[in-house]
């Protein structure tokens, strides 16, 4: 979910509209707590008191009504929107599967056709291995249009399993309740208490104020939620990148997701299932905490609310609906733009999280020459950076003949 997997980057986790939300309406809300505290002090009038002119019923607070409206999420429609959820993810991920599919081949430096002679944006002449489009019509050669979808079994379970997971987890740490429990000294022996406090930091506003989780509390909710996801869907997505890169020996090793299980389990142990998951995770944490600090910061500090005159951008009294919320416009799209520059980042990530996957696993793909048997991630990401391969794969499109296109032996 390296960080620009679909599973992974999903640029939609959330916590922008929060995080920007959170240092613009700090000043209101501090007037609006100074307010009731001085009605607090001073009594109301007498009359005011009188059953004639009852006060007004209390309404529900808007995380109240958030919960009881029938919103996605909550109450009975809970397991129809998780059940919908699903299967919109499903859908996607079957869409996609052709190019995560083709992009793990060149990952691995599968290269099967020559490469061409173009010309790039100065008129000189370059050789350009294949596209996607090229690529695929390959596949489709060797093994039929059904071959493009090879591997996609075990990664619709994974991505499955992973959407329930994040689901459940919110079920259970609820963001808002994490926020309001945290402070109280009722629950200091509680593990709850344990997992709320470690995910508080100092800038996080308490509950007194009525603000909303900073920046840094949004984005270590995210980390907790993605790395427990990532950890339990990522042995279903080494069967799906073993799968997909059987295609370079033309293997049978692993067909079906039970019995790819039996045979990991049976040559490599329990840790086979977890190959390549210290990248993948590190690639995560750094993929959150950049793309929604970063966001959080331009939203914060460089976004100029001056061009509104009214809260929202609609205008002023002479002239309704004159003026559109620039400032509004940008913040809806920060968090997906950061996205995608901090994606391009942490691709290395992600290409070594996916290496290690299928290496020294008995598939030519993992074995020389198309790769040396590596020690650990760490040997695989020094071996791609001598080789000038840290983001091989990353473009599908234009690529470029490089001097170390293809893994060689040591």
């Amino acid at each position: 979910m390296g960080a620009s997997d679909p599973e992974v980057a999903p640029w939609a986790r959330g916590g922008a509209a929060g995080m920007a939300g959170a240092g613009a309406g700090a000043g209101a809300r501090g007037g609006a707590a100074a307010g009731v505290e001085a009605r607090a002090r001073d009594p109301p009038p007498a009359h005011r008191a009188h059953p004639r002119h009852p006060r007004p019923a209390a309404q529900p607070s808007a995380r109240r009504m958030d919960g009881a409206s029938g919103g996605l999420g909550s109450g009975d429609n809970a397991p129809t929107t998780e059940a919908l959820f699903v299967a919109l993810g499903a859908g996607v991920t079957a869409l996609s599967h052709p190019l995560l599919y083709v992009k793990l081949l060149i990952q691995v430096g599968h290269e099967p056709m020559p490469p061409t002679i173009g010309t790039n944006v100065l008129g000189r002449k370059v050789l350009y291995l294949p596209s996607f489009f090229t690529y695929a019509k390959y596949i489709v050669q060797v093994d039929g249009k059904i071959g493009l979808f090879r591997g996609l079994s075990p990664r619709l379970m994974s991505n499955a399993l992973s959407t329930v997971t994040r689901g459940s987890m919110k079920k259970v740490f609820p963001p808002d309740e994490i926020e309001q429990v945290s402070n109280k000294d009722d629950m200091k022996t509680s593990l709850k208490k344990v997992v709320k406090e470690s995910l508080q930091h100092p800038l996080s506003a308490g509950p007194e104020t009525g603000s909303t989780p900073s920046a840094v509390f949004q984005t270590s909710y995210e980390m907790m939620m993605q790395c427990v996801s990532r950890m339990l869907a990522h042995p279903l997505h080494v069967i799906s990148m073993r799968c997909m890169v059987q295609f370079v020996g033309r293997e049978a090793k692993y067909s079906g997701v039970l019995s790819s299980i039996g045979k990991i389990f049976k040559e490599e142990g329990l840790l086979g299932f977890f190959v390549g998951l210290i990248p993948h995770l590190l690639g995560d944490v750094v993929f959150l905490w950049g793309c929604n600090l970063l966001a959080h910061f331009i939203n914060a500090y460089l976004v100029d609310d001056s061009v509104s005159d009214t809260p929202g951008g609609l205008g002023n009294d002479q002239n309704p609906g004159s003026q559109f919320s620039q400032a509004l416009a940008i913040r809806s799209y920060t968090k997906f733009v950061m996205g995608i520059a901090v994606s391009m980042l942490t691709y290395p990530f992600l290409l070594v999280g996916d290496l290690m996957a299928v290496n020294n696993c008995g598939l030519q793909a993992g074995l020389p020459p198309y790769s040396p048997v590596f020690k650990s991630w760490i040997h695989c990401w020094k071996y791609l950076s001598v080789q000038g391969q840290l983001f091989r794969g990353s473009s599908l499109l234009f690529r470029r003949v490089s001097s170390g296109s293809c893994f060689a032996l040591e």
